[in-house]
């Protein structure tokens, strides 16, 4: 996992260093800066795979690129359309520039992972985004029009372009073909024909496979573990792809998170770490968190700061580690989707919400995990585990008597504890302990006139809706980092507050 920043055109190295500084929390492992006839790409590394030999931008004849991410199948595709090519390490960043000069664009389909890269080759180029948006990627243009900046971050970008805009999900463009979407979550749902006996050894198979994949790495790899069902899962199927797994939970004094994920981290005989944090070290920590979080979200915000806290713990013992993320999008467990009584609707509110992961959930987790230089793995959002999961009939998700994720419960209730299986669903700001305080701090901080005003100017400039005092709280700090043109244009707005 890394930092990517350069710019297209024409070159610009003192900027493109600049912008690697600014990124040098996602990767302290090295920087790197090429300036190219046409381009400038930059680097800063988290060295995951090929510790020793696979540092960036990376060149191999007159291509070069700069990556970021973790592609799980490339010895899969090395082995299938490189087999006679000569490789100098054995990093997925060197398999990707060989296939682009084998396949062209194309081959950006056939990578399994989670990635945003930018590759230069004799004058032209190519972005991509993986399908569901777990790495992020912005851009925008100088104002001169001279340069086409992108970066992993929007702070990178600030003062150096007219405004910001995030590259989608799932596309690729190339310099001399355009744009071309390569993945879409509807065309990749197949409807499942069976029993729901049948389909939830289907969950354990996928979702193992899912996990083990994820493990892959050079360096230690550790599982966020709030003792929920989600985490919990992971969790079970990561220890059986490793002798001893690290587990991390965070909470405030008595958080029902500490004490479920202590029984489970018994359960399983993980190595296990906890981390208390106070009220005093939420307030503390809050400019920090928003800085690297970019939005004002009030969902978001709220539970990115346990995930602060996760990741700075997690951060001290590996480099790398799974979360349950997307588990309650595929399988209904929020519970406003409680409310749903039609299928139909449930699928698509479940379709929609899991396309716009790419800046709610994704984001604060990206964010926060790579503020302490730490990569966050998803298997609940591998691309064959979305499909399997939206694939089945959603009848079977609705909450009408039944509690939310029931197949995920169901496929699980024979290797977890009762406890476990049977744990409501929380949000891990709620099971953490620090979902209220703030919200109280807002309601007593900011009066009922300055929420109407500032209501009524973000409807007018940015047609943005504000939900609460909370949010305002948030976004009255947030502003003492990013000028508005950098936050309201690609904030994603999170539906299960």
């Amino acid at each position: 996992m890394c930092g990517i920043a350069g710019t297209l055109l024409n070159p610009a190295s003192d900027n493109v260093k600049f912008m690697i500084e600014k990124l040098s929390h996602r990767g302290p492992d090295g920087h790197g800066v090429q300036n190219l006839e046409a381009a400038t790409l930059g680097h800063a590394r988290l060295a995951i795979l090929d510790v020793a030999g696979g540092h960036q931008p990376m060149q191999h004849e007159d291509s070069w690129i700069a990556f970021n991410g973790e592609i799980y199948n490339y010895r899969d595709l090395q082995n299938k359309y490189l087999a006679d090519e000569r490789m100098k390490g054995h990093s997925d960043t060197e398999v990707i520039l060989h296939l682009y000069r084998k396949l062209g664009p194309k081959f950006v389909k056939l990578l399994d992972g989670m990635f945003a890269f930018a590759i230069y080759n004799n004058g032209e180029f190519l972005l991509a985004r993986d399908p569901l948006g777990i790495k992020p990627l912005y851009y925008g243009s100088s104002l001169d029009n001279q340069h086409w900046y992108f970066a992993s971050e929007i702070k990178a970008l600030t003062g150096l372009v007219a405004s910001v805009t995030e590259f989608p999900a799932g596309f690729w463009y190339q310099s001399k073909l355009g744009w071309h979407r390569y993945y879409q979550i509807e065309e990749t749902i197949r409807p499942f024909g069976g029993t729901e006996d049948e389909a939830l050894s289907l969950i354990k198979s996928t979702l193992r496979e899912a996990v083990h994949k994820r493990l892959l790495a050079d360096v230690p790899v550790g599982v966020s573990l709030s003792g929920g069902l989600d985490s919990s899962i992971v969790s079970l199927l990561a220890c059986e792809g490793t002798d001893q797994l690290h587990s991390f939970a965070v909470g405030v004094e008595g958080s029902e998170d500490l004490a479920a994920a202590r029984r489970m981290a018994d359960f399983l005989k993980t190595q296990h770490h906890e981390l208390k944090y106070t009220a005093q070290d939420m307030v503390d920590a809050l400019p920090d968190v928003l800085y690297h979080l970019e939005t004002f979200d009030p969902a978001l915000v709220r539970s990115a700061i346990p995930n602060y806290f996760l990741a700075k713990l997690a951060s001290q013992y590996v480099k790398v580690f799974l979360t349950g993320e997307g588990a309650d999008e595929v399988y209904a467990g929020y519970e406003y989707l409680g409310g749903f009584d039609s299928p139909e609707v449930l699928q698509q509110e479940m379709i929609d919400i899991t396309a716009a992961l790419h800046n709610t959930n994704l984001q604060r987790a990206d964010r926060m995990s790579m503020a302490f230089s730490l990569e966050a793995r998803v298997p609940f959002l591998d691309v064959e585990a979305v499909a399997l999961a939206l694939g089945f009939p959603a009848a079977w998700k609705l909450h009408n008597g039944r509690v939310p994720k029931h197949l995920l419960r169901q496929a699980f209730a024979a290797d977890l504890p009762a406890e476990i299986v049977n744990r409501p669903k929380q949000k891990f700001s709620s099971g953490a302990g620090s979902s209220d305080l703030i919200a109280q701090m807002a309601e007593a901080e900011i009066s009922d006139k300055e929420f109407q005003r500032e209501s009524r100017r973000m409807k007018s400039e940015w047609d943005y809706t504000l939900q609460n005092k909370e949010a305002l709280y948030y976004y009255k700090t947030l502003r003492g980092f990013y000028d508005d043109k950098w936050i309201f244009p690609t904030m994603g707005k999170s539906r299960s507050l």
